[in-house]
């Protein structure tokens, strides 16, 4: 069993604009690999965990995140 690991906005708001700036759209391919990858390893939460970052990725990269600020995430 995976242990659980909180993980901040804040967190999740460095590594989404870690990826995007290093990859640009192609973070999202990457992010497809992972979840097909766990998802295959019998990892349902961490597919999960990647699917969320690359929805947040999605909407970075569309423009409707800023860089900066407190984002609320549902």
């Amino acid at each position: 069993m995976t242990p659980h690991v909180q993980i901040s906005v804040s967190d999740i708001q460095q590594i989404v604009w870690t990826l995007v700036d290093l990859h640009g759209p192609q973070a999202i391919g990457y992010a497809d690999e992972a979840v097909s990858d766990l998802d295959q390893q019998g990892s349902p939460e961490s597919a999960d965990a990647w699917r969320a970052l690359k929805s947040v990725m999605e909407d970075a990269l569309a423009g409707r995140l800023e860089r900066e600020g407190e984002w609320t995430i549902h």
